[in-house]
C-alpha cells in the first residue's frame, strides 16, 4: 500500500517508544556519571522520556521530509501532530512549545529572527 503523504505514519506503540527513550536517557545518565558529573548538576536539563519520544517522533518527521530543519510554523505543525498522533504526549509537546524550557540547551523551541 503506498504511503499517502497527508496521513502521519506511526512508527511504533507509545509504550515501545518510551521504553527506547527511557533506555537512551539511562545511558546519557550513565555515561554522564561515569564522567564524573555531579547529578545535582545536569539532571534537571535533560529531557523527560516523553520530551525525548517527542524529540525522536520530530527528527523521524525532518528526516522524511528532506533533512530541511523546519521553521516555526512547520516546527508548530509537527509537535501538534504529534500530539494529535500520541495524545498522551500533548503535555510534552505544549512544554516544549512554550518558553518555559528555554534554559535547557536541547530546547527546541524556535523563535523567529528578531532582526
Amino acid at each position: 500500500m503506498p504511503h499517502d503523504d497527508q496521513t502521519p505514519r506511526r512508527r511504533a506503540s507509545l509504550e515501545l517508544l518510551r521504553a527506547e527513550a527511557s533506555d537512551e536517557l539511562a545511558v546519557v545518565i550513565a555515561e554522564r556519571l561515569r564522567g564524573g558529573e555531579d547529578p545535582w548538576e545536569f539532571m534537571e536539563d535533560l529531557p523527560t522520556v516523553d520530551e525525548l519520544v517527542v524529540f525522536t517522533l520530530r527528527a523521524e518527521n525532518i528526516a522524511e521530509n528532506g533533512g530541511a530543519r523546519p521553521n516555526a510554523a512547520r516546527h508548530y505543525r509537527v509537535l501538534r501532530q504529534i500530539a494529535l498522533d500520541y495524545p498522551q504526549l500533548t503535555r510534552a509537546v505544549w512544554r516544549l512549545l512554550g518558553d518555559a524550557n528555554t534554559h535547557r540547551r536541547w530546547d527546541a523551541t524556535v523563535r523567529a529572527d528578531a532582526s
